[in-house]
């Protein structure tokens, strides 16, 4: 790879058109690429990055304008992510992965998917965003005008320590919507920094409006049926709710759903060990799908027929009946 030699979880630089992208890799055998949410960074796959390097190399990103990645006024769209992905993989001389998205991460992990299918294996979502129109009120908020002022008036100095402690205090109470309030905490100390809270409103601004999510994958749904999709999400979500897991397996019925009790929106923290699991035995039972020109063509053409994102359960019906090889999955 490049020269470049797995091994501990340090954090390893490269320049690429011209900005500076940090990264972590270990591990060896088949490679996963895990992606970060809205606001986090690589250190959010920490919990889980030694145990799947036992069997995979892991490279985990700081997507653009978020960790030590630098934080330019630049495209931070999905299609961008996608490519600067492209552009790491390709420089780390890594040919294809299963690429594992949280957050604002699945949905770049969809788009690479999308965008890039011969470099695809597999796909696991975890709490992913593209699913369905809703989300926290606090993202929806952070795309109207003046939000920009507002955080950094939330995030002056005398205001920083208080609010942490405030948030890690709530977060071990166990009252109802305060489990994820750790991670809100770390989330809320990085925009303190002028660059992330403008490349995080960049980001949001494409993905997001008032509304709710903006972006979706229902009506490429039965692209499914072509690379394996396991969703995983905590059942306790307050930021995207676990429904939009259930309504995607609907759509798509070949994909696998994990829904664990016992977390919120961030089950990679919350049950390390169970999602390693799962993952290792998502990639161990679903043969990496092998891109084929005509045959992805061919199921573009039939998602065509289809009249809106409500036709997708039988555009993927049609799909499904054709033979294991005609959907270029290697076996």
């Amino acid at each position: 790879m490049n020269g470049l030699s797995p091994g501990s979880l340090e954090t390893r630089f490269v320049r690429l058109h011209g900005y500076r992208r940090a990264y972590r890799i270990t591990g060896e055998g088949p490679a996963l690429l895990l992606l970060h949410g809205l606001s986090c960074d690589s250190t959010t796959w920490l919990p889980v990055a030694e145990r799947l390097a036992e069997r995979f190399t892991v490279v985990i990103p700081d997507l653009l304008g978020h960790g030590e990645s630098d934080k330019p006024r630049a495209d931070y769209s999905l299609g961008g992510y996608a490519n600067g992905m492209r552009d790491l993989l390709t420089y780390l001389e890594i040919d294809r992965v299963t690429v594992v998205g949280h957050s604002l991460g699945g949905g770049v992990a969809m788009q690479f998917a999308y965008q890039y299918p011969d470099r695809t294996e597999r796909i696991c979502l975890v709490a992913t965003g593209g699913l369905g129109t809703e989300v926290s009120p606090l993202i929806r908020l952070i795309t109207v005008p003046g939000a920009g002022v507002g955080l950094g008036l939330a995030t002056i100095p005398p205001l920083r320590v208080p609010v942490r402690v405030a948030l890690r205090t709530l977060a071990r109470t166990g009252l109802p919507y305060t489990r994820d309030l750790d991670e809100a905490a770390d989330i809320y100390e990085s925009l303190s920094d002028p660059g992330a809270r403008a490349a995080v409103r960049a980001v949001t601004s494409h993905v997001v409006d008032w509304r709710g999510q903006r972006i979706t994958m229902k009506d490429r749904a039965y692209l499914a049926e072509v690379i394996p999709l396991c969703l995983v999400w905590g059942a306790g979500d307050s930021v995207i709710p676990s429904r939009h897991a259930l309504a995607a397996q609907r759509r798509s019925p070949h994909t696998i759903v994990e829904l664990f009790p016992d977390s919120g929106h961030f089950p990679h923290k919350d049950q390390p060990e169970l999602f390693v699991d799962v993952l290792t035995r998502f990639v161990d039972g679903a043969p990496p799908a092998r891109f084929r020109p005509r045959r992805w063509g061919a199921t573009l053409r039939d998602g065509a027929q289809t009249e809106g994102p409500q036709d997708s359960v039988g555009a993927a019906a049609s799909i499904v009946e054709l033979t294991t090889d005609d959907l270029g999955v290697a076996g």
